[in-house]
């Protein structure tokens, strides 16, 4: 708790700077996953090829990648952004093209049979009938980007990833313990909150018809 409280400032810049960070780039993992996943989810052979190619990916280690990233984008945001970004698309994707897929063949045929064209039966039907599952991929994703914010300072990402690694850095000297507990613990929180705010975003959004 002293240490929280001298150095205050510095872990609540620190904590917004991760949290807007984490905010953003899941936004643009899930507009990405979401539109590719609409594109692809009526083509098993592209549909395949796109999560296959993502797990790929996936399967990679993030210092790896950040690493290999590093002298073509150079340090920060510019490897950061971008290599945190493909790694939050897998359960985007996947689970867009399943829910998707999951759509009773008996409402569409329905829909159809009142001349209601394709994008129509994807914006009115599919999209609304598979987004909590949808949505469970994004929330799946937001933790998943939130790790890897801080795994991040390790190419010079500002946030909470920075107290983590300059503990490690610092082992055995004063107060590195504290900064390490503190790290993690306001990732921890990051998580959490993120966790509760799609809690709150599924409720409100979801049909009342399909509320479980």
């Amino acid at each position: 708790m002293e240490y929280l409280s001298a150095y205050r400032e510095d872990l609540l810049g620190a904590f917004q700077r991760h949290l807007l960070l984490s905010a953003y780039i899941l936004a643009v993992a899930s507009v990405v996953g979401v539109v590719l996943g609409m594109v692809v989810y009526r083509n098993k052979l592209a549909a395949a090829a796109s999560i296959g190619a993502l797990a790929t990916w996936f399967t990679i280690p993030s210092i790896a990648l950040f690493g290999i990233f590093v002298p073509i984008f150079g340090f920060g945001l510019g490897t950061g952004i971008p290599v945190i970004t493909m790694y939050g698309l897998l359960p985007i994707l996947r689970n867009t093209i399943v829910g998707l897929n999951s759509v009773d063949s008996a409402t569409l045929d329905s829909a159809r049979g009142i001349g209601m064209g394709r994008f129509r039966i994807l914006w009115q039907i599919e999209f609304p009938l598979a987004w909590p599952v949808i949505l469970a991929g994004i929330r799946v994703s937001g933790q998943l980007i939130v790790g890897l914010v801080a795994i991040a300072a390790y190419v010079g990402v500002t946030g909470l990833g920075e107290e983590l690694f300059n503990a490690l850095v610092n082992l055995g000297s004063v107060n590195t313990f504290n900064q390490a507990v503190a790290g993690t613990l306001l990732v921890a929180i990051i998580a959490l909150l993120l966790d509760a705010a799609f809690v709150v975003v599924r409720r409100f959004s979801t049909p009342k018809g399909i509320r479980v």
